[in-house]
């Protein structure tokens, strides 16, 4: 069984101009290809693991609500990584992680992975049904992204 899903994508830009974007919780919204971030609500930029930084999100389903957003992984330009989680709760166990590549000076190679393997709690298991977000939703993210370091 499948506890992970991964986009990969070559943008014209240099692998810091990406890192940029990602590492801002504020333009997350101007990138996700789910239609569920909203806005930030501490807009901090990402600079080191540990830190952590909510977001306002909407789902059809759940209607409007926050996550925490743990910081697992960071090496500035080329890796963040991210636990999501209810708000001042642990992280259930999904993770986002954002790897660039530089291809040369004006071109990175980037993917992001959605990764549920280390979600254990019986009742989000039973309440959810992985992957939540689908491999269409991260392509589209791929291309948000592009477009917003044109």
């Amino acid at each position: 069984m499948d506890t992970h899903i991964t986009a990969t994508r070559t943008i014209d830009a240099p692998a810091g101009e990406v890192f940029a974007i990602l590492s801002d919780p504020e333009r997350h919204h101007e990138i996700d290809g789910s239609d569920m971030v909203r806005s930030d609500d501490r807009s901090d930029r990402i600079t080191a693991a540990g830190q952590s930084f909510r977001m306002n999100m909407h789902h059809p389903r759940a209607g409007d609500y926050q996550t925490d957003n743990h910081v697992t992984g960071f090496e500035q330009g080329s890796l963040l990584a991210w636990q999501t989680g209810a708000v001042d709760a642990d992280p259930a166990g999904w993770e986002w992680v954002w790897r660039l590549t530089p291809l040369g000076r004006d071109s990175t190679e980037v993917s992001v992975t959605y990764d549920w393997s280390k979600v254990t709690d019986p009742a989000v298991l039973k309440r959810l049904h992985f992957p939540v977000v689908p491999h269409e939703a991260l392509e589209s993210t791929l291309a948000n992204l592009a477009a917003a370091v044109a």
